[in-house]
């Protein structure tokens, strides 16, 4: 029985616990980090064995004055094609500060190339 599923590079499935849209290649969901196969060789930490790397990492932190009204916030990520055209767009999280709170936000994106 073979438990990677064959699919075309960049087809998606349903994560079944966090219901996030997922690569269909994906052992493990990168929203909820729950096992979705087994797959030999994959290390106790979770972390595929496939090679795999981060092309682009960004961080941040913002912080909200002492002093003024309360902020609201939306994370939104979009992906963009080479033409300029939009791919998706998500609203990730959304959430609100007051005086002198702080939220930090990282953004990574996850390379890999799919079995064959």
């Amino acid at each position: 029985m073979n438990l990677v599923r064959s699919g075309s590079p960049g087809a998606t499935r349903t994560c079944p616990h966090c219901r996030q849209t997922i690569l269909e290649s994906a052992s493990i969901c990168p929203a909820c980090r729950h096992h979705l196969k087994f797959v030999p060789g994959q290390t106790t930490a979770g972390a595929p064995a496939k090679k795999s790397f981060s092309p682009l990492v960004v961080e941040g932190k913002i912080r909200h004055p002492r002093d003024g009204e309360t902020w609201e916030y939306s994370i939104v990520v979009t992906v963009l094609d080479d033409n300029g055209a939009e791919i998706t767009r998500h609203v990730a999280g959304v959430g609100a500060m007051r005086g002198s709170e702080q939220r930090a936000f990282t953004l990574s994106v996850e390379v890999f190339a799919p079995d064959a």
